[in-house]
């Protein structure tokens, strides 16, 4: 099973007895499960219902859509027309039209438009009767938003693999350079001294000691070592069927929090430039991660 993008669509219809139900359904990126269905107002009950079935497809995710409930003759409620209201609006702009000496033309199609006139009232709809329909159309419709969000997931997968083999290069280079970095930087402090005129502190013993201890600290092997790790380790979260959007961030933070350690301690230049590369490849991945579920 491939890597699961956040986002996507699916829809899908159910009929039974009469009634049918169309349910649309999207997601986006969220660092949690966030759903937000809408239902009609006389099917409040089954929410819970829905949002059942949404958890057991998905772990991440804003997840929102709408259920549509029509009856077999395609009808989602009945019309009202407030004639009390349309009395008084037809007197009160009839009254002020003779006051103003203006042509009578009030009609129907005018008198729709006044607020509060015209209103759907839904009808109420017998709740365990249209679950079974909901169901079936939830299904089609999570079905369908699954299927995308695989399809996304693995344009996901192929792009961050192509952008980890850009990061295990870089790091290749960074170790070839790596191997010098402690000699040249100890010779470099050599160099510094006989340069001050201080022959005779660069020959105590002491001194080298000390020398050789502040030059390893340019060593970054073991940055190295855990840069590898944290590499290989993106790789195979890749080809989990487990949701691994928060590993691979977590993931992202750590190789971020390694390499600008090398960074700071390989005090050389082709490496600081290695640095750089790494890291804005680093970024490029770590806003692909945030679409992963």
């Amino acid at each position: 099973m491939a890597l699961k993008s956040m986002t996507g669509f699916g829809d899908g219809t159910a009929t039974v007895g009469g009634t049918r139900v169309a349910i649309e359904i999207s997601s986006v990126n969220r660092k949690q499960l966030d759903i937000n269905i809408s239902l009609p107002r006389t099917l409040g009950a089954l929410d819970a219902r829905v949002q059942g079935l949404v958890r057991q497809e998905f772990s991440r995710g804003r997840i929102s859509g709408i259920v549509r409930v029509e009856t077999a003759d395609g009808s989602v409620g009945t019309v009202k027309i407030d004639s009390k209201l349309a009395a008084q609006y037809v007197d009160g702009i009839r009254a002020v039209a003779k006051k103003l000496k203006l042509v009578d033309d009030l009609g129907a199609t005018t008198l729709a438009r006044l607020p509060g006139l015209v209103s759907v009232e839904q009808d109420d709809l017998d709740a365990d009767h249209v679950s079974t329909v909901v169901d079936e159309a939830m299904d089609k419709a999570l079905r369908g938003l699954a299927k995308m969000r695989v399809a996304e997931g693995k344009a996901l997968a192929t792009d961050l693999r192509e952008r980890l083999a850009l990061l295990e290069e870089g790091m290749k280079e960074i170790k070839i350079r790596s191997v010098s970095v402690v000699g040249s930087y100890r010779a470099k402090l050599f160099q510094r001294l006989k340069e001050a005129g201080l022959d005779d502190l660069a020959a105590d013993e002491r001194i080298v000691k000390e020398i050789a201890l502040f030059a390893d600290r340019c060593d970054i092997s073991e940055e190295l070592t855990r840069l590898k790790s944290h590499l290989m380790q993106a790789r195979k979260l890749l080809r989990s069927t487990e949701p691994v959007g928060r590993t691979l961030d977590f993931l992202c933070q750590e190789l971020f929090r390694e390499i600008n350690t090398v960074g700071s301690k390989a005090n050389e230049v082709e490496i600081t430039r290695q640095v750089v590369a790494f890291k804005t490849e680093l970024e490029r991945i770590r806003e692909q991660v945030q679409n992963v579920e």
